[in-house]
């Protein structure tokens, strides 16, 4: 089983990811932790992408395609994977349909969670979190006892920049200019299913499992 999760950040892919791979037994695969295990482990492509990130430039699509055909290259993914985080562009999608091909191997699926956009910027946008004990709270969903005040270990709360209003709202803009051309590429090639995620985890998640659970190798 291969499969892509698709939606907007903070729609919650970590979470169901997680659910997936366990149910299914398959690899999760993130970019994001694809970039980490190749810069730890020092390999000549963890080298190259180190250098983009630690000067704060973006990893180019050709070394990010170089660094996730290795990865999915490897035996542990030859049951199945889940990609998260790749492909963002049709181009990175056109670049994985060309390795699949190659290997003899097709996608199985897109799962695309969908939650409104305004929702998205107020839940990040009202996220608090302790820097002592790293505590999360919200301040309409989860608000701490005393305003401002850790509940643990009264530590005074902070904001995270990347829950910052412009951060979130720029986050959102580049993954709808970059990612709606995607999404209307695996439509075309009826892969696509779309998933409600306006709701618990555990009803999400069984749109999910239904969705998944015809695929044969």
């Amino acid at each position: 089983m291969r499969i892509i999760l698709l939606g907007p950040p903070g729609a919650g892919k970590g979470t169901q990811a997680k659910l997936i791979s366990n149910e299914f037994r398959i690899i999760h695969l993130s970019t994001g932790d694809i970039f980490r295990r190749n810069i730890h482990q020092k390999t000549p492509l963890g080298l190259e992408a180190e250098e983009f990130i630690h000067s704060g430039r973006l990893v180019p699509d050709e070394l990010t395609v170089k660094l996730v055909k290795d990865r999915i290259s490897q035996k542990d993914c030859s049951f199945g994977y889940l990609l998260d985080g790749f492909p963002r562009t049709v181009n990175q999608g056109l670049e994985l349909d060309f390795i699949l091909k190659a290997q003899g191997k097709k996608l199985d699926r897109v799962l695309l969670i969908e939650v409104p956009l305004d929702y998205i910027v107020e839940r990040n946008t009202g996220r608090m979190v302790c820097p002592h004990c790293d505590l999360s709270y919200h301040v309409k969903y989860n608000p701490p006892n005393i305003v401002g005040i850790c509940d643990s270990c009264s530590g005074k709360l902070i904001q995270r920049k990347d829950d910052l209003e412009h951060t979130v709202k720029e986050r959102l803009y580049v993954y709808e200019s970059q990612t709606q051309p995607l999404i209307e590429y695996y439509k075309e090639k009826d892969i696509l299913k779309e998933v409600d995620g306006f709701r618990g985890i555990d009803e999400v998640f069984e749109d999910i499992r239904k969705e998944l659970k015809d695929i044969k190798e």
